[in-house]
Order: C-alpha cells, then structure tokens, then sequence
C-alpha cells in the first residue's frame, strides 16, 4: 500500500478521499469527457477548466457545500470519482444533500462504495452532520445500488424535483442518518 498519510482525509484499502483543488481541474475535466455516455441523462459534471473552476471553487469556499474527490491509490491518486454534499444545515437540522459520480474508468469497481462509506465517516464524525439524503431518479439503478448497499433508506418519491438538463426531473428521496447513541 502507498505511504499516503496524511493525503487523504480518509482512507480504505483501495480509496481515499480528500478535497476538491482547483488544481484537479485538468485531471477532472478529462475524466468528466471521457465519461459523458456513463453521466448522461443523470449528470452533468464540468467539462472546461472555466466552469470546473465555478464547480469547485464554490465547492471550496461556500459554507452550505462540500466537495471530496475519490483517489484510487494504487494508481497514483488519479480521480475515480466525486462526492459532494450541499445545503448543509447545522443547528438542530445537521443535515445536507449528497452528489457524486463515477468516472467511466472506475464505474463498476466498487470504488465509490468504498468511498461513500468514508465518506459517511467524514460527514457523521468532523462534519458533525445527523442526516444525509440522496435525491435520484427513479431511472438511475446504479445510483440507487450504491445508496441502497450503504444502508440508506427509501423517505419518498418528489415528482419534477429538479432541473436537470432541460427538463424536470422526478427524484426518489434517500436518506441515512447517523447512529444515535
């Protein structure tokens, strides 16, 4: 294994998570290209350095998001995915919306299982959050898998939910909360 301490904010056997860079532009973007037929019609991750700079920098600086990047270490850190969590609300609510992605050279692997589960870790532990949900459409079944195998369960169906590449999307409502105790 990679003597990577302290690269990552947190580590598995075979990923570790850390933040978004504006210095991953180059790497994201590429990957976000060459994985446009696995994203469609589910996501749209920014493809140019102009509008990665306006994803991860707001991703960087806004109180209300937070973005991780999902690093294959065996393979030199490259970027297996992304992970994101927005309208982070603390207070009694302690809750926010989970994103993420694959790219097309690691869908399928089990990596970004691997990586919800740190990032699970991150968000129920540092982050002090109680509850994440995850928004999908109802189409997406690698989506819901991956929410499913984490112990997320199903809270609801919000029909033309969101604005997703022109057209209102239907979403299923996904939810996790932290063990109480």
């Amino acid at each position: 294994m990679p003597d990577d301490h302290g690269r990552f904010l947190a580590a598995g056997p075979r990923v570790g998570l850390r933040p978004f860079t504006l210095d991953d532009a180059g790497e994201f973007t590429a990957r976000a290209e060459e994985s446009v037929t696995l994203h469609t019609p589910w996501l749209f991750p920014p493809r140019t350095p102009e509008r990665y700079a306006a994803y991860a920098g707001a991703l960087i600086e806004e109180p209300a998001r937070a973005g991780f990047l999902a690093c294959e270490r065996e393979e030199g850190g490259r970027i297996a995915g992304f992970l994101t969590i927005n309208n982070i609300v603390h207070g009694a609510f302690r809750s926010g919306a989970l994103g993420y992605g694959a790219f097309a050279h690691a869908a399928g692997r089990g990596l970004m299982g691997e990586a919800l589960g740190l990032l699970l870790g991150h968000a129920f532990g540092p982050m002090g959050l109680h509850r994440l949900e995850a928004n999908i459409q109802p189409g997406n079944a690698p989506s819901r898998a991956l929410v499913v195998r984490a112990g997320f369960r199903l809270e609801g169906f919000s029909p033309a939910m969101l604005l997703i590449d022109g057209a209102w999307r239907d979403h299923e409502r996904w939810a996790l909360t932290a063990p109480c105790g």
